[in-house]
């Protein structure tokens, strides 16, 4: 339809911004950001590997290089997947102008980054020498598909013509094919009814008062089969691919981050279970956490030692029935109302590191808002947060809390952080399709408001800066679902993928948080207000910097596994 009195078919009658031969060039500018990668990665490599190795103390001392070249990297990768999206689009007879626009913004943006200046954060830009790489190296990047791409791929025109093509899309719209085959996108679109009836309407009230997700809710997921997704079906589970949990988690958070969070916690209990229980095991835990009859809560992480799981000191002892569990934990997610803790703590006496630590699968009652603690040896308190609500944040307190003996992870002491970094590839994954539901619950909010408010006699969103803001948004958003759907497709093949995993985390992360700050932008003050979702958005976004593996410690991760 026209917008703002402009007849269409005279503004789409203009000169098309998209460039003649893009696939051809965007293919041949990914060679060029590979070949620039690899120098950022040898000159890096100079500093910090030391007789073959990784030095600990070099990494430490040349960190904001290391986390340079895990960014870098990530944006290599991330431009890789696009041109395979694109392609792949194109062989099915479905990449249309929408998907060609993003494309071609997405290279344009991406390529300049990496050689002008790349965010790693607010306030921390990655240019060519922060890798050690001299201008000589920095120029090498810029071949005649990289110079057309980054003078002409984001342009004004190109952005503004994605708005235009945006806002002719129909309600509820991801803006471009996904590349997801039709059996996924009709579960997006199940899931996407159910959370815009079921948790939409009431999810800014849960927000506003900290409320608990009402348990009628988590019965109906579990009727969905959202506990169960990726469980193997012998075990009451769908059996589905870790990309409709891609899909199933996106369009949850985009309707609530807490909502699509429940399924995290059954994701990682599973994943424990599956990969390291025994086969009774298996048979006792994975049905009831595949029909969402056993709520599970992962309980990790202990005041002062945050990502540096290898030191944690909550101790088990062994008794003559089972384990007495002592110690103290803290930012345990939903752990009044669950069923069983997988809870990691020390069990070798004589160890400070992580070979000393094992995995409980430690069985509580079920509390209540007035009662959270039900059992002996357990207490704790809630501890009251910015966003992220709906399953309440809590420390938790051990003292001799017992655990059976048939539920030590695997019947084997001193597995517990093996069998943790076991699940980290499916718990990043599924981190950043809760970004991504994020972003694109702040793309909708940003959206919606910029048509309907008027300023100057015409809508915000004929405004170019907030229409630039819009498309930005859609842009990077695509961006991250490839990332992590290729990530996913590994894992699905059984293939390693904590480096993409990690990746897509970290890129997922900072676009979530980037929508829902330049949302509430264009919200102006009225975005400030408690009243306005994309307040209770720009909170619940925050998070996903600081969960799962900050962004500095997920740079770590990322930056060794590429100099290993």
């Amino acid at each position: 339809m026209p917008h703002d009195g402009q007849d269409m078919n005279v503004a789409r009658s203009i000169a098309s911004p998209l460039l003649p031969d893009l696939l051809s060039l965007t293919a041949d500018a990914v060679p060029a950001a590979e070949a620039y990668l690899e120098r950022a990665k040898a000159a890096v490599a100079a500093r910090i590997v030391s007789d073959g190795r990784v030095s600990g103390a070099l990494l430490e001392e040349n960190q904001t290089a290391a986390h340079a070249l895990a960014w870098t990297a990530t944006y290599v990768e991330a431009l890789r997947q696009m041109q395979d999206w694109a392609e792949r689009l194109q062989s099915e007879g479905r990449l249309g102008e929408m998907e060609s626009l993003i494309l071609q913004i997405s290279f344009g943006e991406y390529l300049w980054q990496l050689y002008g200046g790349l965010p790693m954060s607010q306030g921390e830009m990655v240019r060519p020498q922060d890798l050690f790489l001299s201008q000589d190296d920095a120029r090498a990047l810029a071949t005649d598909a990289v110079m057309r791409l980054t003078t002409e791929g984001n342009t004004p025109a190109a952005r503004t013509r994605l708005v235009d093509l945006m806002r002719d899309a129909k309600a509820d719209a991801t803006f471009g094919t996904t590349g997801l085959d039709e059996e996924m996108e009709m579960i997006r679109d199940q899931f996407r009814r159910w959370s815009n009836d079921r948790i939409a309407p009431h999810a800014h009230e849960w927000h506003l008062k900290d409320e608990l997700i009402p348990m009628e809710i988590i019965e109906e997921m579990a009727e969905l089969g959202v506990f169960g997704l990726t469980i193997p079906e012998e075990f009451g589970g769908l059996g589905m691919p870790k990309a409709a949990m891609c899909v199933v988690s996106e369009e949850l958070s985009r309707g609530y981050i807490g909502v699509g969070s429940l399924g995290t916690r059954s994701e990682i209990a599973a994943e424990l279970v599956l990969a390291g229980g025994t086969d009774d095991q298996k048979a006792k835990w994975l049905p009831g956490l595949a029909s969402g009859e056993v709520l599970p809560t992962a309980v990790f992480t202990e005041p002062n030692t945050g990502s540096d799981l290898g030191s944690l000191r909550t101790k088990a002892t062994k008794t003559e029935d089972g384990w007495s569990i002592t110690g103290n934990k803290t930012w345990i997610t939903h752990a009044a109302r669950t069923h069983v803790m997988t809870v990691l703590a020390r069990t070798v006496p004589g160890t400070d590191d992580y070979r000393g630590l094992s995995m409980f699968l430690a069985e509580k009652t079920p509390g209540t808002d007035d009662q959270p603690w039900q059992d002996d040896g357990i207490s704790g308190g809630e501890i009251e947060v910015l966003g992220y609500r709906g399953m309440k944040e809590y420390t938790v307190n051990f003292d001799g809390f017992h655990v059976d003996g048939e539920n030590l992870l695997g019947m084997e002491e001193g597995q517990g952080f093996k069998q943790l970094m076991q699940t980290f590839e499916s718990a990043r994954i599924q981190t950043a399709a809760r970004a991504i539901g994020v972003a694109q619950a702040a793309l909708d909010e940003g959206m919606a408001y910029a048509e309907d408010r008027k300023q100057f006699g015409k809508p915000l969103i004929a405004f170019p800066r907030v229409a630039d803001k819009l498309a930005m948004m859609a842009t990077e958003i695509m961006v991250t679902r490839q990332l992590t759907y290729y990530s996913a497709h590994r894992k699905d093949e059984d293939r390693r993928c904590d480096l993409e995993a990690g990746m897509a985390k970290l890129l997922g992360a900072r676009v979530a948080w980037a929508c829902a700050d330049n949302a509430l932008q264009i919200h102006g003050g009225n975005g400030f207000a408690l009243e306005y979702k994309i307040s209770r958005i720009l909170c619940d976004a925050r998070i996903l910097n600081i969960f799962e593996g900050a962004a500095e410690i997920q740079a770590q991760v990322i930056a060794r596994r590429l100099l290993a």
